[in-house]
């Protein structure tokens, strides 16, 4: 499940676009040593599901009711520079790797560690992969193995390590403000699966090929809106749109709105089975300084649930899709009430709070009307300064409880440490 990140898409536009160039990215081109950057990323997770009222993890044969892992991962990111001239080449290359504290067979299935034979969870592991890239002017195309960030197909990166696609994307920024993107992918590992195709559906053999389209499109300073189309072969088809605008009142105060929407219909062999869905989410934040808040309402509506997970465990742009539960049911309806403080403004720079509640109703289930609701309390501290800047220590913890058998009363607290570095 994917917790939204708001303006992302505003985010993402304005960071390529706020400054139209009479030259062109490639034309700026320094080289492929010159402009290379690595970076890393060490990440230590704790992570505990604490299934309530007798219901057992699902995981082990219905018997201990919880999982507890712990674990350590390192992400070598390595980006090389564009060679010179009318079309630039250069490559992309990762090392990852995790390393088990704590968990055994007994408590295993948070998707931290994947499973030996006798089902105990892997002490290690690790991954390694790249890319060919080329640039012409404003638009590059990449191919090989890659993060990808698109609302129809996107990789997760929740737990310790994340999802790697493997495919082609081409991305183009030859319009002031415009952004668009295509690309087919024909694998996808999972974060604890080392195979270059580890993601299975409901039915073998997992992602067979998906084709992905997209545009965003900045208006104004304060509008952005974004479209994007997927095809899974013989799982389904979706399509996506966004809306975002702010509205900046005064100084330090700003109305955001936030408007998201999926379809999705099976095709093929429908291998999700029979999905036929609609699914929308409008949320608004009101900001004041240091305080941000949010109310939000998501609805689901057609013959099934919204369905991702083939097609990454990231597609899910989605006000409600929080901690725990993604609140996307057959014709499920939900809200949501969020505050944010952000410390700074109280001499603490670094330090913030969340506590959000999501509560949905009406949802279609075999034995009736299934309910669900989820209270989610989060703070963060990211140092600001010295040699240890930008490390980050993070609690999260979410009580989720549910009714007419929808799913299992659970508790889940996550504790993350995450040092990223800047190589070159």
């Amino acid at each position: 499940m994917r917790v939204m990140k708001w303006s992302m898409i505003a985010l993402a536009v304005s960071a390529g676009t706020t400054q139209f160039a009479m030259a062109s990215s490639q034309d700026e081109s320094k080289g492929f040593i010159e402009d290379s950057t690595l970076t890393s990323k060490t990440r230590m997770l704790y992570m505990n599901r604490d299934f309530r009222n007798g219901a057992s993890n699902p995981t082990n044969g219905g018997k201990s009711g919880y999982r507890e892992d712990w674990g350590l991962s390192e992400l070598l990111n390595y980006e090389s520079g564009f060679t010179q001239g009318t079309v630039g080449v250069g490559v992309d290359a990762f090392a990852m790797g995790s390393l088990r504290l704590d968990g055994g067979a007994g408590r295993q299935g948070n998707g931290l560690f994947g499973s030996k034979s006798d089902g105990s969870p892997e002490d290690t592991q690790s991954k390694i992969g790249g890319a060919v890239k080329f640039r012409l002017s404003d638009t590059v195309l990449k191919y090989g193995n890659q993060f990808v960030a698109s609302p129809v197909f996107s990789t997760d990166d929740s737990r310790l390590l994340p999802e790697v696609a493997t495919g082609t994307l081409i991305t183009s920024k030859e319009i002031k403000g415009l952004e668009l993107s295509a690309g087919r992918f024909t694998a996808l590992s999972s974060q604890t699966g080392m195979a270059r195709d580890s993601i299975n559906g409901p039915h073998e053999p997992g992602l067979t090929a998906a084709n992905i389209a997209g545009a965003t499109y900045q208006f104004t300073d304060n509008l952005v809106g974004g479209v994007a189309a997927s095809d899974v072969d013989d799982y389904f088809k979706k399509q996506y749109i966004n809306l975002n605008y702010t509205l900046p009142i005064a100084e330090s105060q700003a109305l955001n709105f936030d408007l998201n929407g999926y379809r999705t219909s099976s095709q093929g062999e429908e291998r999700a089975g029979d999905v036929d869905n609609k699914i929308w989410s409008l949320a608004a934040a009101y900001s004041i300084g240091a305080h941000k808040f949010t109310i939000a309402h998501q609805r689901s509506t057609g013959d099934s649930g919204y369905y991702y997970g083939v097609d990454g465990g990231g597609t899910i742009f989605l006000a409600n899709s929080v901690q725990y539960s993604d609140f996307n049911g057959k014709d499920e309806r939900s809200w949501q009430g969020r505050y944010d403080l952000n410390m700074a403004s109280y001499g603490v720079p670094g330090l913030s709070f969340m506590a959000r509640y999501v509560k949905g109703d009406n949802i279609s289930t075999d034995t009736g009307e299934g309910k669900e609701h989820e209270f989610d309390f989060e703070s963060k501290y990211v140092m600001q300064e010295g040699p240890a800047k930008d490390l980050s220590f993070r609690l999260r913890s979410a009580i989720y409880r549910t009714t007419s058998n929808y799913g299992a009363d659970t508790n889940d607290v996550r504790v993350i440490v995450e040092y990223p570095l800047n190589i070159l």
